[in-house]
């Protein structure tokens, strides 16, 4: 009977919200490869003018595996480990360059400029803020990481400016 070889390539694995880190230790401690790519930003507090290491992208973070059925389950098993992104045919790679890129970013100190490609008319919704919860559309960047979104009711428009990573895009459903 023939064995199948499966090579060990690079996925990304969705986390529970702010459980990139707990994710990240608990995989080392299983022996399994992770890279948890973050950068240094300012302290969102007001009361502190500290420097603090967040992740890159939120939520996610790369794992290497040959998705051999126990070595995924056991990824799945990690404490906020929620799933690994993919289509309807299973987890899909991300190519090693792709990793070797985020890690020379990372590990040069230099800004690192990210944040969403929103186009005019999306329809978004304020996930955190004191507007959380409001659904509307993007309208335009105002700089320095905000954005105007505007609310339709009674025929009228209202406009909020939020911070751009406060904001989701609400996926067509169409």
């Amino acid at each position: 009977m023939n064995e199948i070889k499966l090579i060990p390539a690079w996925y990304v694995l969705h986390t529970k919200s702010r459980f990139e880190n707990v994710v990240n230790e608990g995989l080392l401690k299983k022996n399994i490869e992770v890279f948890l790519p973050k950068l240094t930003v300012p302290s969102r507090r007001k009361d502190r003018k500290k420097m603090i290491r967040v992740p890159l992208f939120p939520g996610y973070l790369f794992v290497k595996t040959n998705l051999m059925p126990d070595h995924h389950l056991e990824i799945l098993k990690t404490v906020g480990a929620v799933k690994l992104v993919g289509n309807t045919t299973g987890p899909v790679p991300v190519p090693d360059d792709t990793i070797e890129s985020l890690n020379i970013m990372v590990v040069t100190n230099q800004p690192i400029m990210t944040g969403y490609d929103f186009s005019k008319g999306d329809r978004v919704m304020v996930v955190k803020g004191p507007f959380a919860g409001v659904s509307g559309v993007f309208d335009h960047f105002r700089g320095q990481g905000r954005i105007m979104v505007y609310i339709e009711a009674l025929g009228q428009f209202a406009a909020v400016e939020v911070n751009v990573y406060d904001v989701e895009r609400i996926p067509d459903t169409v």
